[in-house]
């Protein structure tokens, strides 16, 4: 059960964000800039990172939205995006989003768990300042929206299909729109 009346029907962050306003605008203008916004990391490889953050966090709402999203925009569909996050089957990967990976799990630890090893071991597989620093603020941002969505138990979609078709939506118009 909520802890709160929103005041309206949709689930997670979607009736947070219809109940305040406010501050869902620039909750919307974060995501698009971080997982839609032009990148050398692909769409669907950050969507990726925003799944595997709130999967780790235990966020039921936003893993299975992001990995929808991720399944959409990747090579392989769900079957590849669960195996990662159902299995942590990481052998479809690069080495690289391998890589990245590991630091978003580190930050999702805490930011402190990250370390110069686990930075060099990205740069090494081929990650770039940006995309290791785009990692680092997807993962830091997931965590905040995880917490957001489970601290105020928002309520799961009645229609499990509702997070494809939610995807559809997003990949077409963008976050908030």
């Amino acid at each position: 059960m909520p802890h709160i009346d929103v005041g309206n029907d949709a689930p997670g962050i979607l009736g947070l964000m219809r109940f305040r306003p406010r501050t869902a605008d620039p909750l919307n203008d974060l995501a698009e800039a971080l997982l839609r916004a032009p990148s050398t990391l692909t769409r669907g490889e950050r969507e990726l990172i925003a799944a595997y953050v709130s999967r780790g966090n235990n966020c039921t709402f936003c893993t299975n939205g992001h990995a929808e999203l991720a399944a959409q925009q990747l090579a392989g569909g769900l079957p590849a995006v669960r195996r990662v996050l159902d299995d942590h089957d990481v052998s479809g990967l690069s080495d690289k989003l391998t890589a990245l990976l590991t630091v978003a799990d580190l930050v999702r630890r805490g930011g402190r768990e990250v370390t110069q090893e686990s930075v060099a071991a990205a740069r090494k597989a081929g990650a770039t300042d940006v995309e290791i620093h785009d990692t680092v603020l997807i993962a830091a941002a997931f965590c905040m929206y995880n917490r957001y969505v489970d601290g105020l138990a928002t309520r799961l979609p009645d229609d499990p299909d509702s997070y494809r078709r939610n995807a559809a939506h997003v990949i077409e118009h963008g976050y908030g729109k």
